[in-house]
């Protein structure tokens, strides 16, 4: 997939027009804002194209909007202005049931009373569809999440992680072009929520069906995205591939979220072509940035993330470029790495180094340590 933006991003970061024009296939979010009674705004100028086949994630904090988009994709919610097209045709004023899309959220919201099959077929039954065609698909559907073998369960006799496949079984049996996931796995316990992405993502890409997902969990978004939509403010900050969000985020704002990003705030102290020299009076960062029109004096931020900079064994002097004396503030094991909390003239850094270091590091709170980064891992902000 590609890594440009094919949303409107907020100020500051590059505008672009949606790669896709409307009426094709996939669907289209198109300019569309949703204003709250009272004025608040929950989702502002918002364009985005999701093709069939892809899984894209809304990704970002509490009350960013990403929860108002899928709901006016799914009809829950109405926008104020703009058009949401699924294969060229207009949705914006159809009801949830008469849409060709289905919601999963995050309670499941089973009839306990019903069995697994019962749960499922209901859709079904409601659409006045024939006892024998709807028990024949309900069992499709059921297979298709493992779930056959359970039928006659009740939902209080089912684990988690079974209740959340009853719930995906319940909605793909209505054979939805396009699968909406409000925060599905939140109510899940960790060790769960790692097997259902891995059932999750396998499900969607066995079926070829457009998946929108909403999390505020970044790990989670990395972990299943095809595309990252990051939103803050009822606006989009980035569009991406997972790795292009994580490793080369746009704004001060997607660096912070994303997490274990170094953000160094200061001016430009020097500049040579597309080389800047960005310091804070403590520590100092090259940045090659092309087409950056900022001059020396003026306001600029960087990102380094935590795990492009590693301990300096070799002892470079005091003032060196992409480099910084730290003192620790706390070492913290987590298996197969070493996060070091660190302190650089009163700004917070982090480092992750190899777990094997951990031995050497263990209880070195107060002490100084030099850390270092390359160029190439340092992103200019925008």
């Amino acid at each position: 997939m590609a890594e440009e933006p094919v949303g409107r991003p907020s100020e500051g970061a590059a505008s672009a027009a949606p790669s896709t024009p409307p009426g094709s296939d996939g669907l289209d979010l198109i300019d569309v804002t949703k204003v709250f009674p009272g004025g608040t705004v929950a989702v502002e100028d918002f364009y985005l194209h999701v093709d069939h086949g892809e899984y894209v994630v809304l990704l970002g904090p509490s009350g960013c909007g990403k929860t108002t988009t899928l709901r006016m994709i799914g009809g829950h919610e109405f926008p104020t202005k703009g058009d949401i097209l699924l294969d060229g045709e207009s949705l914006v004023h159809l009801p949830p049931h008469k849409r060709p899309t289905t919601t999963v959220f995050q309670h499941f919201a089973l009839f306990p009373h019903r069995s697994v099959l019962q749960n499922v077929e209901f859709g079904l039954k409601m659409h006045g569809m024939p006892k024998e065609e709807r028990r024949r698909q309900t069992m499709e559907s059921l297979e298709m999440v493992g779930l056959a073998p359970l039928a006659d369960r009740k939902p209080r006799q089912l684990s988690g992680g079974q209740q959340q496949r009853v719930a995906l079984a319940r909605v793909l049996v209505t054979k939805p072009k396009a699968l909406l996931l409000d925060e599905p796995l939140g109510d899940l316990d960790r060790l769960l929520q790692l097997r259902m992405r891995v059932e999750l993502r396998n499900l969607q890409r066995q079926l070829g069906l457009m998946f929108v997902h909403v999390t505020h969990n970044q790990e989670e978004a990395l972990s299943m995205a095809d595309r990252i939509v990051v939103m803050n403010d009822a606006r989009i900050q980035q569009i991406g591939e997972p790795l292009a969000v994580a490793t080369r985020p746009e704004t001060e704002l997607v660096a912070r979220f994303m997490g274990d990003n170094n953000i160094i705030e200061g001016l430009v102290a020097s500049r040579e072509g597309d080389r800047l020299i960005v310091e804070n009076g403590t520590v100092r960062a090259s940045v090659v940035a092309p087409g950056d029109a900022r001059a020396v004096g003026d306001k600029a931020s960087v990102a380094v993330r935590a795990a492009a900079v590693e301990l300096d064994r070799n002892g470079s002097g005091p003032g060196d470029v992409n480099s910084a004396d730290c003192e620790i503030v706390f070492v913290e094991y987590l298996g197969d790495l070493v996060k070091l909390h660190l302190t650089a003239g009163g700004d917070r850094m982090l480092a992750k180094v190899p777990g094997e270091q951990y031995a050497s590091l263990r209880g070195r709170e107060g002490e100084t340590v030099r850390i270092r980064w390359k160029e190439e891992d340092v992103r200019l902000l925008r």
